[in-house]
């Protein structure tokens, strides 16, 4: 299996959720109903989608 670095758009959508996941971590974002490590836990779980998958 060949890793590839993931798109821009990619690497963009799981920074920004990992941004989430630190402010829902912090109280700013509280009333989202779901703890921050799953919200990180998607974002990880995004951005290794993006290198395993080519193209993406």
């Amino acid at each position: 299996m060949k890793l590839s670095a993931p798109t821009q758009i990619v690497f963009i959508i799981a920074l920004v959720v990992a941004i989430l996941a630190l402010l829902m971590f912090f109280g700013v974002l509280a009333m989202i109903p779901v703890p921050s490590f799953w919200v990180m836990t998607i974002a990880f779980v995004i951005l290794a989608g993006g290198c395993l998958l080519k193209g993406v």
